[in-house]
């Protein structure tokens, strides 16, 4: 696994991890943002011509995650499945065969605005659901962005990305966290994902993903 990438929020150390995850050494906790299992199979329910596979692409990195660090307890920051769609035959049946090689992780989905369009996951994943906030240790971990009166808020739903800009025309636009002083984004996990271009300013740092690698924004590439 590629080095992860430390910072302190709220007075605790957190991994930013360029597989477009969190980790939380000290609770042993991967937090998760946007997967949005099953939506290809959704789009496809539409009769749009979108790629396969991207479940199980999602799955690898997942399992990869669980193979490379000590995690007890994952926490999906909302969107865990995509729509109504998503409930087709082979996407359920790929989640319950990931789930079965990770019996006893606790697992905890904050429900996001598509988890409540889509349903919550089958009862046999076994995977606890919570509304936003679900409060822990300095923590608010949300779907949405919204700022907690006295809790650090980790969010998703936006699917932050940064365009870094090069010489000339030449620019590049690549998933990132975006960091602020009360609020903070974690990417969009799912690979069959878009992207809100998010700013840097004096209350926020950015960290993009490039290369299989985390990278901080700074003035020279602003």
């Amino acid at each position: 696994m590629n080095a992860p990438y430390p910072v302190r929020l709220a007075g605790e150390e957190l991994w930013l991890l360029p597989q477009k995850a969190m980790y939380w050494p000290v609770q042993q906790a991967l937090l998760v943002a946007d997967v949005h299992f099953g939506k290809a199979a959704a789009y496809r329910s539409f009769g749009q011509p979108v790629p396969r596979g991207t479940t199980a692409q999602n799955i690898a990195r997942l399992d990869g995650l669980l193979a490379n660090l000590p995690v007890r307890q994952l926490i999906f920051l909302g969107d865990f499945l995509h729509g109504p769609g998503s409930h087709a035959q082979a996407t359920l049946q790929v989640l319950a065969e990931w789930r079965g090689r990770h019996p006893d992780l606790a697992m905890t989905l904050i429900r996001g605005n598509h988890d409540k369009s889509a349903g919550d996951p089958p009862a046999a994943l076994n995977i606890r659901v919570v509304p936003e906030p679900f409060l822990f240790g300095p923590f608010a971990l949300q779907h949405e962005p919204q700022p907690h009166p006295d809790r650090h808020v980790l969010a998703g739903h936006v699917h932050p990305v940064y365009r870094l800009k090069g010489r000339g025309r030449q620019s590049l636009r690549l998933a990132c966290f975006r960091l602020g002083q009360d609020v903070s984004l974690l990417p969009a996990f799912g690979a069959f994902t878009g992207g809100y271009q998010v700013t840097q300013d004096e209350h926020c740092k950015i960290f993009v993903i490039g290369d299989n690698e985390i990278w901080p924004v700074t003035p020279a590439n602003l």
